[in-house]
């Protein structure tokens, strides 16, 4: 039996859908002007840039940035033929690969992150109280969890 949404649910969502559908492309469209660069190619380098030596395992990193190895993998070629990072075996396992940030590609990020932080802070933070930023990290939390659980489901069968 469907559980449909109550008045409050489907205003609430029908306010939440456009967020999803131009948010992403919105950040795309100032990171590729002002960069060169998508969302998702910041994401990765920006992780990269905040761990320790600015390297990371590639599973580690696809965590991160909530995707798949595959996907991973693709950007990762394309930023390291601009030269941004360099992957290289483990030196405890040649089957994992470790993912450098560059200094060419460190540079990247510290000139794309003023204006993306900008970015991020007018089109979410923007009119926003204390106490609904508290509010949106814990409803996002919820939300991202949600979505992984069903994603472990879908996985499980």
């Amino acid at each position: 039996m469907t559980r449909w949404l109550t008045d409050k649910e489907r205003q609430t969502w029908l306010a939440l859908v456009p967020v999803m559908l131009k948010l992403t492309p919105a950040l795309d469209s100032q990171l590729q002007r002002d960069s060169a660069l998508t969302h998702f190619d910041y994401q990765c380098m920006a992780m990269l840039s905040e761990s320790e030596g600015r390297v990371l395992r590639m599973s580690e990193l696809a965590a991160l940035v909530n995707a798949s190895l595959s996907r991973l993998s693709h950007v990762i070629k394309k930023l390291e033929t601009r030269g941004w990072v360099e992957r290289t075996p483990c030196a405890d396992s040649r089957r994992v690969t470790m993912v450098h940030l560059t200094d060419p590609g460190m540079s990247v990020v510290e000139k794309a992150a003023p204006g993306h932080v900008e970015a991020v802070r007018n089109l979410v933070f923007e009119g926003l109280t204390e106490e609904q930023v508290t509010q949106l990290r814990q409803i996002a939390s919820v939300i991202s969890e949600n979505i992984a659980k069903s994603d472990l489901k879908t996985l499980s069968g």
